[in-house]
This record gives structure tokens, sequence and C-alpha cells, in this order.
């Protein structure tokens, strides 16, 4: 019996037994060789590697995308680009997931008057004007509503965030005749490079580069660069050394 339990001991796997004999790393790489090649790639490969599968995937999703971008094309023409861009917007806001993601951006890119493909839309998210600008590496967190606004580079939206056009969407100044019916004005709202605006938040105003805006705040006048505002209305709580 104690031979047995020897020679069950010497046979045993290197490296989960006796991690004198062999590393966790190398009992690995003798298991999953194919594994151990994908680790030993260097890190220019594998990111060479992403690039070239998220740029097939962005072609591809451009041609899923084909018969909307029909779509939109004659509906503009019927009533009216915006009109076009929101009722395809609310469709494609309900794909789920990563795969959603780059069917809106594989829209966008071809409806808005920007929008880079590096951009990441999620789901719920819905645009209201062709005139948007979405630049490169921005994120668009879930349920957001987007109007006539420029995203710059590396800026943050969380979920639910709300940036209309401007604070003039609708007139108010007539009583003899309903707020529906009377014309509003549209301005362009400017939200700056590496900015983050916190879930639930709504943009009236400009927000300036590096610039922190927290959760369910109001933002009704322009923020100056690195800083963090909150609140309703926003104001300035400290500025980004």
């Amino acid at each position: 019996m104690n031979n047995l339990h020897a020679t069950t001991t010497r046979n045993a796997t290197p490296g989960f037994f006796d991690r004198d004999e062999a590393s966790l790393g190398d009992c690995l790489s003798r298991e999953y060789p194919l594994a151990s090649r994908e680790q030993d790639l260097p890190s220019a490969a594998r990111s060479k590697i992403k690039q070239v599968v998220k740029s097939l995937c962005r072609g591809i999703s451009v041609i899923l995308v084909s018969p909307l971008l029909i779509s939109f094309g004659l509906g503009s023409r019927i009533t009216s680009p915006d009109a076009s861009l929101e009722s395809h917007s609310q469709l494609l806001s309900l794909l789920p997931g990563t795969t959603g993601s780059y069917l809106r951006v594989a829209f966008y890119r071809f409806t808005l008057k920007l929008c880079d493909p590096s951009a990441t839309i999620s789901f719920g998210t819905m645009f209201s004007k062709v005139g948007a600008q979405i630049h490169d590496n921005v994120y668009i967190g879930p349920r957001c509503m987007i109007g006539l606004v420029v995203i710059d580079k590396d800026t943050l939206i969380g979920p639910s965030v709300q940036i209309p056009s401007g604070r003039h969407t609708h007139g108010i100044q007539r009583l003899d005749t309903p707020i529906r019916l009377q014309p509003g004005r549209q301005e362009q709202i400017y939200i700056g490079r590496d900015c983050w605006i916190g879930a639930a938040s709504i943009v009236l105003a400009n927000v300036a580069d590096q610039t922190v805006v927290g959760a369910g705040s109001i933002v009704t006048k322009p923020l100056p660069p690195r800083r963090i505002a909150a609140g309703n209305p926003a104001k300035v709580l400290t500025q980004r050394s």
C-alpha cells in the first residue's frame, strides 16, 4: 500500500502538487498549449488583432444596417431628416449589448453630422437631431436622450442623461396660444473633451473640457474647464488639480 501511494505521488501532474518542480504557468502551458501561445503574443500584436476584429465587426454592421439607411433616406424626403432619424433611432435603441452598440454606431456614422466609429452608444439611447456630433472614444450610457449636441473625444455620458437642443425648445411667451404651437429656438450644446456627465443629469448649457458633472445635476449655465459641479442648478464645487 505504501508503494502504491508513493507511485501515485510521483506520477501526479507536476505544478499542482509540487510547486518546486513546476510553476502554475508551466503546468498551464502543458495542459493548454494554445492559450500559452496566445499569452506569448507581444502586446502590440494582440492590439493589432483586436483592431482588425473591430474593423471587421464595423464593416459587417454597416452592411446589416444598410436597409435602415435606405429607409432613413426615404423617410427624410417624405417628412424631414430629424423626424426620420428619431423614428429609426427608437427602433435601433432596442438592440441590446455590444452588438446593438456596433449597429447603432454604424447607422449614425451615415446619418449624424459626425459619429466616430470608436464611439459606444448603449441600449435605449435615442437621437433626435441629425446635426449631432459624436467624436472618437465617446461613451454614451443606456437610456440617454441626445439632441443637437457636440460631444468631444474621450467623454463619458452616464445612464439616463438628457441633452436637449438648448433651453428654448418650446416657446412660452404667449398665453393665448398653446405651448405646443409656439415656435422654439434650437441651440447647439457643446460638451468638451474628457468630461464625465453623471447619471440622470440634464445638460442645457455648454460644459468645458475635463469637467465632471455630478449625478442628477441640471446644468443651466456654462461650466468652465477642469471643474467638478453638481446640484440643481449645477454649481461649481471644486477645481480639478
